[in-house]
C-alpha cells in the first residue's frame, strides 16, 4: 500500500471515531443529569441503529456508482456536525432525539464508506486493514481520555466537541483523501439497485447467510455494553467511567496489532467465534464483579471489549470485502453496517432500555447483576448456534485492487 496514502487514511480512521467517541459512551450520564428515563435513554442509543437501518443502502449505491467515495464523505461530516452542534443546545427529549437521529442519518453510513476507501488503496485487506483500522480506536481511546479528564461526561460540551471535529473532518475528506471513484458509473441500473439490494444476492451463500444472520443476534447483547455500561459503573462507584472504558480500546489496539497472524492461523469460523464466546465472558464479569474485591472482574470485562470488537467486526468486515464482488462492495460494507450497527443495535438498544426499566428499583438505582445475565445467556445461546450452522468458508483470495 502507498505510504502516503496509508498515512491519509489512517488519520482519516483516527478522526472517524474519535467523533462518536466524544459522546458515544458518556451521553447517558448527560441525558440521566436531565432527567430523562432510562428508556429514554435506550432509545437514544439507537438512534445511531435506526440510521444504520435508513441510510447506508442509499449512500453505498451512491458511492458505487455517482460520486467518489471521499467526497460523500465529507458532506456527511460537514452536515453531521452542524446537527450534532445544534443537538448540544437542547435540553428536552422531543427537540435532543430529533437532531441526534437527523445527525446519526449522517455518520452511520461513514463507518461503511471509510472501510471503502481504506479498501480500495490495500493489494491485501487481511494483512493491511488491521494495522490501519487500529488508528480508529486511538481516536476513541483519544475521546474517551479528554471527556473523561475534563470530566464533561455529564455536559452538552461533549457534543459541541464532537461537532466541531466532524467538521474538520468534512474539510479533510474533501481536500485531502485520495480519489476513489465510482466502480460501477454508467452501469444501467434499477430500482433495486438504487435502494443498495443489489448487495442481497450475497445471501445465496450459505455461509454468509449464516454469517449475516449471525451478526444481527449478537448485536442485541452488545447494546447493552454500549449503552449501559458507563451508567452501570458509574452507579457502583467507579469514578472517571468514561476514562476506565479506553482500556477496552487499549485492549482493542494490542488484539489488532496480532490480528493478521491469528487470522492467517485461526480462519473466518474460529475468529467470530472467538469473539462471541468473549461476550459471553464480558457479561458474566459484570454480572459478578464489584466495585471492591471483584474490581479485577470489571476490568477484565472491559479488557475483552479489544477481542469482542476485532475477532468479530473487523473478521466480518474482511469478510465482506473479500465475497462482494468489486462493483458492490460498498453496498456490502452498507448491507453488513445495516444487519449489525442497525437492525442488531437497535434491537438491542430498546430491548436494554426495558431490561433496565424492569430492575429498577423504587430508590432510582438499578439491579444490575440479572441485568447483565441476560445479555450473557443471549451471547453463549447464539454462539452455540453459529458453531453448529456457520461453515468454514475455503481460503478467500486477497483483494488485488489498489
Amino acid at each position: 500500500m502507498n505510504p502516503i496514502a496509508r498515512f491519509k487514511i489512517s488519520i482519516l480512521f483516527f478522526i472517524q471515531f474519535f467523533i462518536w467517541g466524544t459522546w458515544g459512551v458518556s451521553m447517558g450520564s448527560w441525558m440521566t443529569g436531565l432527567g430523562f428515563s432510562a428508556t429514554q435513554i435506550g432509545t437514544a442509543f439507537g438512534a445511531t441503529s435506526i440510521a444504520a437501518m435508513i441510510s447506508p443502502f442509499l449512500v453505498g449505491m451512491v458511492a458505487d456508482r455517482f460520486f467518489p467515495a471521499q467526497r460523500v464523505l465529507g458532506v456527511l461530516h460537514l452536515v453531521g456536525g452542524v446537527l450534532l452542534f445544534a443537538a448540544s443546545k437542547t435540553t428536552t427529549f422531543s427537540s435532543f432525539y430529533p437532531l441526534l437521529i437527523a445527525h446519526t442519518l449522517c455518520y452511520m453510513p461513514t463507518l461503511a464508506l471509510v472501510n471503502a476507501v481504506a479498501f480500495s488503496e490495500m493489494k491485501d485487506s487481511a494483512k493491511s486493514f488491521g494495522s490501519i483500522r487500529v488508528m480508529g480506536t486511538f481516536g476513541w481511546i483519544a475521546a474517551g481520555l479528554l471527556i473523561g479528564m475534563l470530566n464533561l461526561g455529564g455536559a452538552s460540551t461533549q457534543f459541541v466537541i464532537g461537532g466541531g471535529v466532524s467538521v474538520l473532518l468534512g474539510v479533510y475528506c474533501l481536500l485531502v483523501l485520495p480519489d476513489v471513484p465510482p466502480k460501477a458509473k454508467g452501469q444501467p441500473f434499477s430500482v433495486r439497485s438504487i435502494l443498495g439490494l443489489d448487495a442481497l444476492q450475497l445471501f445465496k451463500d450459505r455461509s454468509f447467510a449464516v454469517f449475516a444472520v449471525g451478526s444481527f443476534l449478537i448485536c442485541i447483547p452488545l447494546a447493552f455494553y454500549y449503552s449501559g455500561t458507563e451508567r452501570f459503573l458509574t452507579q457502583i462507584g467507579i469514578s472517571g467511567a468514561p476514562a476506565k472504558m479506553t482500556f477496552g480500546q487499549m485492549s482493542e489496539v494490542f488484539f489488532m496489532l496480532i490480528f493478521p497472524i491469528m487470522f492467517s492461523r485461526l480462519g473466518v469460523k474460529k475468529m467470530l467465534v472467538l469473539g462471541m464466546g468473549c461476550w459471553l465472558v464480558r457479561y458474566l464479569c459484570f454480572a459478578y464483579g464489584t466495585a471492591g474485591s471483584g474490581l479485577w472482574m470489571l476490568m477484565l470485562g472491559i479488557l475483552l471489549h479489544g477481542p469482542c470488537f476485532d475477532f468479530f467486526f473487523v473478521t466480518g468486515q474482511i469478510y465482506v470485502d473479500q465475497r462482494a464482488p468489486v462493483q458492490m462492495r460498498a453496498a456490502a460494507q452498507c448491507l453488513i453496517a445495516f444487519i449489525t450497527y442497525g437492525a442488531g443495535m437497535l434491537v438491542g438498544s430498546i430491548a436494554q432500555g426495558y431490561v433496565i426499566d424492569a430492575y429498577t428499583l423504587p430508590d432510582k438505582t438499578v439491579n444490575w447483576s440479572p441485568t447483565w445475565i441476560i445479555p450473557a445467556v443471549g451471547s453463549g445461546v447464539i454462539m452455540l448456534s453459529f458453531i453448529a450452522f456457520f461453515r468454514n468458508p475455503t481460503r478467500v483470495q486477497p483483494t488485488v485492487e489498489g
